[in-house]
């Protein structure tokens, strides 16, 4: 099955790098096209074999690429044009429609209750996105809570489809060795209590909590790993409380290195040298930090996940959900530093979302779209990569 993957951008974020890791263990030949922003994950996806082609929009209203992308298209003789986010969506089910492309699905990555990817969601947003909706024949949700906002928002039963976001639990599991190393690399004692939270830096994970909390904790540390338009609030917020020099600004964060002022850290490494995982953002329609956190073994405190939020709370014995006040964070970070440091066992939760279980789950709605067999459902086994050249160079128009 040869698959057109159209993606608005391929800068850092979730939706970008969750794309890089599914290619990784799909069972298909995979070409991506990105509208705009060949950032970081455009260059890891070619190191890991695949073509990613730039269109160089130019702007939301910059249809010069649609006859681009229909060519591009038609002459690659796709079996499935499968897009991502909200922009390429909209571009990205036309152009297959008129590229005679009939199997099109979409993945919906960021569709909170009042927003999608951050923008708030009008009457014309919503409008839009149901008329381009119909183009496609699946939709698919990265969670149960995201399958039920898109069936509220009018998107037909049967045409949605929930495959959750994956992880690959290995790369995450606690290691001592890197956790004294990452913090004599940061200049961290080793018996400090060091707090962290990964994510973009924007208004709505709310990370101005973490910093007001920790701040007030005798000699605690936060490891801060991810880039964006709050860097400097945040900064600020940490230098009127005096409590900048003990918290570490980690720089952008591609999912699996953190790139600032320390250098590249791998997300791994930050996570062994870590005692809590914070996760203070008030919507998210996945919660893959949370996930990499309790696989490398740590307790973690969310106000919304609803990759654990959508399964009984024994699947994640470590994880506790908190509100969005300051005290109560306080006061719960208090309490595991009383405690001391302590590494738990990885919880069900991580092996439910295992990479190659979310892979098999997208094949399947991959063969109902094109009307290929369907398959039965494979004994579990370890993914391997797909393989393919490594030296195709980034092209663009």
């Amino acid at each position: 099955m040869k698959v057109a993957h159209i993606i608005t951008g391929l800068g850092v974020g979730g939706a970008e790098q969750q794309l890089r890791l599914m290619l990784r263990h799909l069972p298909a030949r995979c070409d991506v096209f990105t509208l705009t922003a060949p950032g970081s994950v455009a260059h890891g996806i070619l190191a890991d074999g695949h073509r990613v082609t730039h269109l160089g929009m130019t702007g939301n209203l910059d249809a010069t690429v649609m006859p681009l992308l229909v060519h591009l298209l038609r002459e690659g003789r796709y079996d499935l044009v499968h897009t991502h986010l909200y922009r390429a969506c909209l571009y990205g089910r036309l152009a297959a429609r008129l590229a005679g492309v009939r199997a099109v699905v979409a993945t919906e990555h960021s569709l909170g209750d009042d927003s999608i990817e951050g923008r708030p969601l009008s009457v014309g947003v919503r409008a839009m996105y149901l008329a381009s909706e119909r183009l496609g024949c699946a939709t698919i949700a990265v969670s149960d809570t995201v399958a039920q906002r898109l069936r509220k928002w009018g998107v037909p039963a049967s045409r949605v489809h929930t495959v959750p976001n994956g992880i690959d639990a290995r790369r995450f599991r606690f290691d001592p060795v890197a956790r004294a190393a990452t913090r004599a690399r940061l200049g961290i004692p080793a018996d400090t209590f060091v707090v962290g939270g990964v994510g973009r830096l924007v208004p709505g994970k709310h990370f101005e909590t973490l910093v007001r909390a920790v701040a007030v904790l005798p000699d605690a540390r936060l490891l801060l790993a991810g880039d964006g338009p709050e860097r400097e609030t945040l900064h600020a917020i940490a230098s009127s409380l005096g409590a900048l020099d003990r918290v570490h600004m980690l720089g952008e964060c591609d999912g699996t290195v953190a790139s600032g002022t320390a250098g590249a850290v791998e997300i791994p490494e930050l996570l062994s040298a870590m005692d809590v995982f914070v996760s203070p953002s008030s919507e998210e329609s996945f919660g893959l930090a949370v996930l990499e956190a309790l696989a490398a073994g740590l307790p973690t405190l969310h106000v919304t996940c609803p990759a654990i939020d959508d399964l009984p709370s024994a699947e994640a014995p470590g994880a506790r959900r908190i509100g969005t006040g300051v005290p109560e964070l306080t006061a719960r970070l208090c309490e595991f530093q009383k405690a001391g440091p302590v590494r738990l066992p990885v919880p069900p939760v991580v092996d439910h979302y295992d990479i190659a279980r979310s892979a098999e789950r997208l094949m399947a709605v991959y063969r109902a779209a094109t009307g290929a067999p369907q398959l039965p459902a494979p004994a579990p086994h370890t993914a391997t990569s797909v393989p393919a050249p490594a030296s195709l160079p980034l092209t663009s128009r």
